[in-house]
């Protein structure tokens, strides 16, 4: 079925950006909201949105014009009669939802598709006490609605296929990338989002490093345009908080999407972010007023032999090329003179492990992170006896040039690797439950969160090998379930497959 004529039921930000693209899309739009004047509202707010996209020369005065006669604003629910697709984009409450459909059965015909904005409710327990569950499916977009690229096309247990493929070609009519998910806790964008979050939140809590050192190392290091803990501050815990226990809980306590304490205790003090001035940043005007510096960089001029043992040859030559570069002398004897400053590149492992595995001076050595491009953010790694003076001669060979560099405490890990990697697993374990598509999840996941690679492509640029070995030291050292390999990713590696472009097994 083509859809024509559609319904949006709640019209807050979310909705009428929905109404927005689906009247742009050529769709007939009725508008309904159960607060007195509020599509009213909704509706003159859009108004001012499409003259200032007009006035930028992004719509013609013709497109400003056909976009608004689209529109009607309703009395009465009983209104909606006749259309091909009711689009709710009400409270997050099943209860609500459920009493909202049951009502709308009572108007529309058999046919009708009922289509949930829900981001985090399961479609199928939506459906549930309705006389014609097969029709109803989720349609979950992002704010701004507009510029968010992406939609989730949820199937609950009973959903038809003709709703599901109607909801994806009414997508793409939208300009939207339509995603098929199955109706799982967070579906695809939410799911996979835990691993970015969480991860940091672990890693704060281990007093690895600063706020603002986990954030430059992300954005710097990793390339994401937020760090997690200014991204937290950005969408506030009131909101995302609930999100992480949800999940958490809906998957019975699953180790990889285990919350932390922390965000529950800011919470509870009210200290939710930006929109209140103070999160895990203070803020005035919106603008953060206490984010640290750069880590400042040791005066030194006396520098020892660099010695250099790395898990990969090619990162050792990255090293070599770039301290011949800055005419450091390295020490190439088999194992490492008296003074010489040892400098360790290992995956998934601290300081202290990785000296003891290659048999040197603990005191002397600093591991350095090798898994993001080196020629941005350099992040290093001393063990808790390393001396000062050997931590202030790696600070400042590495910050040659005004290269941002981080000194952070030892760790199961680097930042960035710890991240990255369960990120990468996260998004495998979808592919590996058939939640979605490899090639999807990708897609939906980088549209959605805004990261600069595809989880699972990202995977595959950063070698599968590489994360397989991050997460299986990690486990190893820690006996914590949330770092267990994914079969799906650890099968792929050994077989020296790529990931994105292997069919789920």
């Amino acid at each position: 079925m083509t859809i024509q004529k559609m319904a949006l039921i709640g019209t807050g930000v979310m909705g009428m950006g929905i109404a927005q693209i689906a009247a742009q899309a050529g769709l007939e739009v009725r508008l309904f909201d159960a607060k007195a004047g509020a599509a009213e509202l909704g509706l003159s707010k859009l108004k001012a949105t499409l003259e200032k996209l007009q006035q930028k020369g992004k719509i013609t005065e013709q497109q400003f014009a056909e976009t608004l006669a689209r529109f009607t604003v309703l009395e009465n629910i009983e209104e909606v009669a006749g259309v091909d697709l009711v689009v709710e984009a009400i409270i997050e409450n099943i209860e609500i939802k459920q009493r909202l459909f049951t009502q709308l059965e009572g108007i529309v015909a058999t046919e009708t598709i009922f289509a949930s904005n829900t981001s985090s409710l399961s479609v199928t327990a939506i459906a549930s006490i309705l006389k014609h569950p097969e029709r109803v499916a989720g349609f979950h977009f992002f704010n701004p609605v507009p510029l968010m690229k992406i939609v989730e096309v949820i199937a609950g247990l009973v959903t038809e296929e003709r709703v599901v493929q109607d909801l994806l070609e009414l997508a793409k009519r939208m300009g939207h990338f339509g995603v098929r998910t199955k109706d799982t806790p967070g579906f695809i964008v939410n799911h996979a989002g835990r691993a970015y979050s969480t991860e940091a939140l672990k890693v704060l809590g281990e007093g690895v490093t600063s706020i603002s050192e986990i954030d430059r190392i992300l954005r710097e290091g990793a390339g994401f345009r937020m760090g997690p803990l200014e991204l937290f501050d950005l969408t506030a815990l009131d909101v995302s908080h609930p999100v992480m226990e949800s999940i958490f809980n809906q998957y019975y306590q699953e180790d990889r999407y285990r919350p932390h304490p922390l965000t529950r205790q800011m919470l509870a003090g009210k200290k939710v972010g930006r929109k209140v001035g103070e999160g895990f940043y203070k803020y005035v005007d919106g603008k953060k007023i206490n984010e640290l510096p750069r880590q400042a960089v040791p005066a030194v001029t006396n520098f020892q032999p660099i010695w250099i043992q790395a898990d990969q040859e090619q990162d050792a030559q990255i090293l070599r090329d770039y301290l011949n570069e800055q005419q450091f002398t390295l020490d190439t004897a088999e194992h490492p003179h008296s003074e010489s400053l040892i400098l360790l590149a290992t995956y998934g492992e601290d300081t202290t492990t990785a000296a003891l595995r290659f048999g040197v001076d603990a005191t002397r050595s600093v591991n350095i992170d090798m898994l993001t491009d080196f020629s941005k953010h350099r992040t290093l790694m001393p063990s808790i006896v390393t001396d000062k003076s050997y931590i202030d001669q790696a600070h400042a060979i590495f910050a040659k040039n005004d290269h941002g560099v981080s000194v952070i405490a030892e760790s199961i890990g680097f930042v960035s690797q710890r991240v990255l990697a369960m990120v990468i697993n996260l998004a495998c374990d979808i592919a590996q439950q058939q939640i979605a598509a490899a090639s999807d999840i990708d897609q939906a996941v980088k549209l959605g969160l805004g990261y600069p690679q595809g989880p699972i492509s990202w995977g595959d640029l950063l070698g599968s090998q590489r994360i397989l070995l991050i997460l299986e030291r990690i486990y190893a050292n820690t006996g914590d379930q949330r770092y267990r390999p994914s079969p799906w990713l650890s099968r792929r590696a050994r077989l020296n497959l790529p990931l994105l472009h292997i069919a789920t097994i």
